[in-house]
């Protein structure tokens, strides 16, 4: 199974639409993960075009988003458990914040956003993974956006970064 994991698009505010690479990787998609900062529903109609959507609200989200996906959600995906959050509620970093929201739940992964900082590590077994943003990249070097494999019960996961144009 082949996930795209993405966080932080801000459409239409930081861009007019998704960038290239980005889109060359959702043409054989079969799940995307949204961490919120949609910025507008519209996002989630354009994503459902190539996959089935599932994601939570950012801090800058209207309240639409917030009445239709809420801030948290554990994803099943081809057995494993994968929890969703934006990871701007609580008062530690936006990680704690994250890793927070799922204690004691069982999950695989744990997808966050808020930052725009890719982060790829694990913490007590789980994988936790913050895909940074494909439409603002704040102080990064680059965009970026992630990708999630399943395969007999194993999740491998990566950032993919580019420049823009």
């Amino acid at each position: 199974m082949k996930i795209i994991v993405v966080s932080d698009t801000h459409l239409p505010r930081r861009a007019r639409e998704l960038p290239e690479p980005l889109v060359q990787e959702l043409s054989d998609a079969d799940l995307i993960l949204h961490a919120g900062d949609w910025s507008d529903w519209s996002v989630y109609k354009l994503l459902s075009n190539y996959a089935p959507v599932a994601g939570v609200t950012g801090n800058t989200d209207p309240p639409e988003v917030a009445d239709k996906l809420g801030f948290s959600r554990i994803v099943e995906a081809d057995g494993l458990r994968i929890g969703l959050v934006h990871g701007h509620q609580g008062s530690k970093s936006t990680e704690q914040n994250a890793i927070q929201t799922f204690a004691g739940q069982q999950v695989d992964a744990i997808v966050y956003g808020h930052s725009h900082i890719p982060v790829m590590h694990t913490v007590d077994d789980v994988l936790v993974f913050n895909p940074g943003s494909p439409t603002d990249r704040r102080f990064q070097k680059q965009y970026s956006f992630g990708i999630m494999k399943t395969h007999l019960g194993k999740l491998q996961a990566e950032h993919v970064f580019f420049d823009r144009k």
